[in-house]
C-alpha cells in the first residue's frame, strides 16, 4: 500500500511523528506538504484535502494519513493505525492498548510543549504573549518537564526487556515518539535537558538507540529530515530556558 501524508510544509510539527514510523519501517509514501504545486502538493494541497470535502469528511487540522480508502487523521490515531502493518507494535490486544496509551500520553506531553510559546493562543504572535510564555515556561520547566520524562524513565525501568524499549521487548512506534519528543526538547530547553538527561538514564538509552536504526539513520542524515526551527511545536526561546 502507498500512503499519502498530509501536513504543512516546512515544519516537523506533529507530521514528523508519522514520518518517522513510515521511514523506519522502509514503506513507500507521498509526503505531499514537501511536494511542488506542479506535482500535485504544497501548502494548498494540504489545505483542500483537509478542508475539502472529497472525502465526505472534513477534517480539523494535519496531520491526515490516506492509505487506500481509509483517511485518519490525529498522530495517536494514526499510529495505531499503522503500527500494526508496519510492525511497529505487538500483536495482542493488551500490548497495543499500552501502546496507544503511552502515546496519548505523549500527546498531552506535545501539547503542553506547545504551550510554553503560546500560553495564550496559537492566534497570537510569541511577541504578544511573552510575558505570559515567561511564566508558563518556569513552571513547565520546573514541573512538568520533569513529571513527563520522570514518567517515561519509570515505565522503561520497570519493563522487562533487556533493552530500553518501552513495550515488551521489541521496538514500538511509541519508541519513536519519545525520540523525537526527546530531541525536540534538546532543541528547544537544551539548559533544562543539559540538567535533567543525567537523571533519565534509560530514555537516554531509548533515544540513542532508536537513532541508530539503519533505516533510521539514513533518514535522520538525509535532507528529508527537517531541521527544528522556530515555527513548529519545538521552539527556542533562550528566555524560556531558565
Amino acid at each position: 500500500m502507498t500512503y499519502e501524508l498530509y501536513y504543512w510544509p516546512g515544519i516537523p510539527g506533529r507530521g514528523e511523528f508519522v514520518r518517522l514510523a513510515l521511514e523506519d519501517a522502509g514503506v513507500d509514501y507521498r509526503d505531499v506538504g514537501k511536494q511542488s504545486a506542479d506535482s500535485g502538493g504544497g501548502a494548498g494541497a494540504v489545505s483542500e484535502f483537509i478542508h475539502g470535502q472529497a472525502a465526505g469528511q472534513p477534517h480539523f487540522a494535519p496531520p491526515v494519513l490516506k492509505a487506500g480508502e481509509l483517511v485518519i487523521s490525529h498522530v495517536a490515531n494514526i499510529l495505531q493505525f499503522l503500527g500494526p502493518r508496519l510492525g511497529l507494535v505487538p500483536d495482542d490486544e493488551a500490548s497495543r492498548l499500552w501502546t496507544h496509551g503511552l502515546q496519548l500520553t505523549l500527546t498531552d506531553f506535545v501539547a503542553e510543549i506547545h504551550d510554553t510559546h503560546h500560553p495564550l493562543g496559537a492566534s497570537l504572535y510569541y511577541e504578544d504573549q511573552q510575558q505570559e510564555a515567561k511564566r508558563r515556561g518556569a513552571i513547565f520547566v520546573q514541573e512538568r518537564l520533569p513529571k513527563f520524562l520522570h514518567y517515561f524513565e519509570r515505565v522503561l525501568s520497570v519493563n522487562a526487556g533487556n533493552e530500553a524499549y518501552l513495550v515488551g521487548t521489541a521496538h514500538s512506534y511509541v519508541d519513536l515518539s519519545l525520540f523525537q519528543v526527546v530531541t525536540g526538547l534538546r532543541y528547544a530547553f537544551p539548559r533544562a535537558m543539559d540538567r535533567l538527561e543525567p537523571e533519565l538514564p534509560e530514555v537516554t538509552a531509548l533515544v540513542d538507540r532508536v537513532s541508530q536504526r539503519p533505516r533510521l539513520s539514513a533518514y535522520l542524515t538525509s535532507d528529508r529530515r527537517l531541521d527544528f526551527n522556530d515555527s513548529g511545536v519545538f521552539r527556542h526561546y533562550p528566555e524560556l530556558d531558565t
